[in-house]
């Protein structure tokens, strides 16, 4: 039985959403955040050393890593999908196949960069501390939001926003593995980006993605994607 660590509010739940749309059957092992720090538990490094969410155990192998979960369910699980799932991973030396790389590698290593940054300067003006250094803290996570993290949001913002406008999916016209991969991203993005409203074509596709029965059953059975900034 393939079990799944599943972190509350984490990358974990696009892992979810995979594998309600494969029809793969799971345990799934829920994990609350300290709710003082927002951190996982100590409990998940009993899983694996990192203690990350995701990780999933299948005939006595431990994967974490959203891309190298999502790579491993598709190759294990999808590789005779049919229909809507047919093109999880496109024909190798397509424009789709590079596409589909692209995202899958963008996701975690430019987008959540920035996204998480925002999130952490947004919060860090909120956590106790001295009354005196509350202004110095605030006007100190302003500036960096202002002048570093929220130009180089608004630039994935546009850069996305015009891809969608292109593509129904990240890798073309189907659904593929990236989508699985950029899912959280882009939730977070919509979540904590004041430029969110100027961008139709992304709230359409994740208005796509939210109404897909597979993804609704994940969200049934691992709670919110994301935190709020």
């Amino acid at each position: 039985m393939l079990t799944v660590h599943h972190l509350e509010t984490s990358r974990s739940q696009r892992i979810l959403w995979l594998l309600e749309e494969l029809g793969v059957p799971y345990e799934l092992k829920v994990y609350a955040r300290d709710p003082r720090t927002r951190l996982a538990p100590a409990a998940l490094r009993k899983v694996h050393p990192l203690g990350k969410s995701p990780v999933i155990t299948e005939d006595g192998e431990t994967i974490a890593e959203s891309g190298a979960i999502i790579e491993y369910l598709v190759e294990t699980h999808g590789a005779h999908a049919t229909g809507d799932l047919a093109h999880l991973q496109p024909r190798p030396g397509s424009p789709e196949h590079r596409r589909c790389r692209f995202w899958m590698h963008y996701a975690e290593g430019s987008l959540m960069n920035w996204l998480v940054m925002k999130l952490v300067f947004t919060s860090i003006p909120r956590q106790p501390m001295p009354f005196f250094a509350k202004p110095i803290a605030r006007a100190l996570c302003a500036k960096v939001q202002q002048q570093l993290v929220d130009p180089n949001v608004e630039a994935a913002m546009d850069f996305m926003e015009d891809h969608l406008g292109r593509h129904r999916w990240f890798a073309g016209e189907h659904l593929s593995m990236a989508d699985f991969q950029m899912s959280f991203a882009v939730e977070a993005a919509l979540s904590r980006a004041a430029k969110s409203k100027d961008c139709p074509k992304l709230q359409a596709y994740c208005a796509r993605m939210q109404a897909r029965p597979a993804y609704q059953l994940a969200i049934a059975k691992g709670g919110p994607v994301v935190m709020a900034a």
